[in-house]
């Protein structure tokens, strides 16, 4: 019988930055999952077993190979508990999504102690939930002996990460599927990068200054890094994701809104990709002197970022999230077999596409799909991204001209591979 599948791009293939993993991070990964096992009685038998499928420690000894095993144990269990609030957040709607978020940042805000909210209509119960004891444990050993500058982003970026979880909330409430630009805004803070970007300062002991970490090659390599590592897990969660009807993904919009087919999508979101990559070396080669002492700190953390990308790559074919026990043979054949759908996601009203709001900005993703021949509008869908396409003249130019400012314009940096 003639299985439905696609083909995944080679993007392993495409990356050439070297793989390396952490000499301690077998032992911290098995500790950090027991942590988070022992911390959740909550979970189902079915939720445990995912867990240890998950090897999230594994990713964290990818993606941070070479800072102490002692802060390696503290992103570990982040990462372990970043992904435990993706699973427990995945189908709820706007009210529970609230409530999460307030019961982590309450814990981050007030580390030291539990005082739950008074608030009307925000009420906590007396008893601290399990997610909050867990977020104040991990944050207290974290702020040990992080510097000021990762802990205030780090508070800051995953406050990003829930309102962004809650906007998605809101749109499976409503039955809406948000149009190419509102999605990838979102997409960028419900990816879970930033924090865990932030935590690359944290993990190699250094604390980039503000004019640093705002300069346009540093905001550029960390927003490359992000849409790398999002646009990819777009691909590779595609599957899971479409057997149970979620359409917060880049495929599922460009199925939707461009009237592509399958393959088609997954070739247009594994070019973004490649291209991604290839301005992430490039903004690399452009990286400004800081000083001596700032040039060291900027190196650990692009080093950083590029372990993040070629790390999580290759973590995807070894996760079982993604493709159960088969992850090794498809990253060799790349042919992936369609899943069974099961009952959609939400509430099961009509579903919308919902065009940007406000002003036009111009993502960084626009400068991807400028050398990229776009599908033909699906005319039957109300929305058509009219604002990308009029700065695509503007990039031209400044490839033909001024190959320096290239890779510096059409980017906006407000921030999968929490994905499942």
């Amino acid at each position: 019988m003639n299985v439905p599948h696609f083909f995944l791009p080679d993007l392993v293939g495409h990356c050439q930055f070297p793989l390396t993993y952490h000499p301690h991070g077998d032992a911290v990964a098995a500790a950090s999952v027991k942590w988070l096992d022992d911390g959740c009685p909550e979970l189902s038998p079915k939720a445990r077993t995912a867990l240890y499928g998950l090897q999230a420690g594994e990713l964290t000894a990818y993606c941070y190979p070479t800072c102490p095993p002692e802060r390696l144990r503290v992103v570990s269990d982040f990462m372990n508990y970043l992904f435990h609030l993706d699973n427990i957040s995945d189908g709820m709607m706007r009210g529970g999504t609230e409530e999460l978020a307030d019961v982590v940042m309450n814990a981050l805000w007030l580390p030291d102690r539990y005082v739950p909210t008074r608030c009307p209509g925000k009420a906590q119960p007396v008893e601290e939930a399990s997610a909050g004891k867990m977020a104040r444990e991990y944050w207290t050993r974290c702020t040990q002996d992080a510097k000021p500058g990762p802990q205030a982003r780090f508070k800051e970026t995953l406050e990003l990460f829930f309102d962004a979880v809650n906007q998605q909330a809101r749109d499976r409430e409503a039955g809406i599927v948000p149009d190419l630009e509102s999605y990838i805004n979102v997409r960028r803070d419900t990816s879970g990068c930033k924090p865990v970007f932030d935590l690359i300062e944290y993990a190699m002991d250094i604390d980039l200054p503000e004019h640093v970490v705002t300069h346009p090659v540093i905001k550029a390599l960390n927003q490359g890094a992000n849409d790398l590592v999002t646009w990819s897990n777009d691909i590779f969660s595609y599957n899971v994701e479409q057997s149970r009807g979620d359409t917060h993904n880049m495929i599922a919009i460009l199925m939707s809104l461009r009237g592509l087919d399958l393959q088609s999508a997954v070739d247009f979101v594994g070019d973004l990709c490649k291209q991604t990559i290839d301005a992430f070396m490039e903004n690399q080669r452009n990286i400004p002197s800081f000083g001596e002492a700032l040039d060291r700190d900027v190196a650990l953390y692009v080093q950083g970022l590029q372990d993040w990308i070629v790390g999580a790559l290759h973590w995807s074919f070894m996760t079982e999230r993604y493709f159960g026990k088969e992850g090794a043979q498809i990253k060799k054949h790349r042919v992936v077999k369609l899943l069974p759908r099961r009952k959609a996601c939400g509430s099961g009203a009509p579903v919308q596409v919902k065009p940007s709001v406000g002003t036009c900005h111009t993502p960084h993703w626009s400068r991807a799909v400028a050398g990229l021949r776009m599908p033909e509008e699906d005319h039957s869908t109300t929305v058509i991204l009219r604002s990308l396409f009029t700065c695509i003249p503007l990039f031209a130019l400044c490839a033909l001209g001024l190959p320096s400012v290239f890779s510096l314009l059409g980017r906006n940096y407000s921030g999968i591979f929490t994905r499942s």
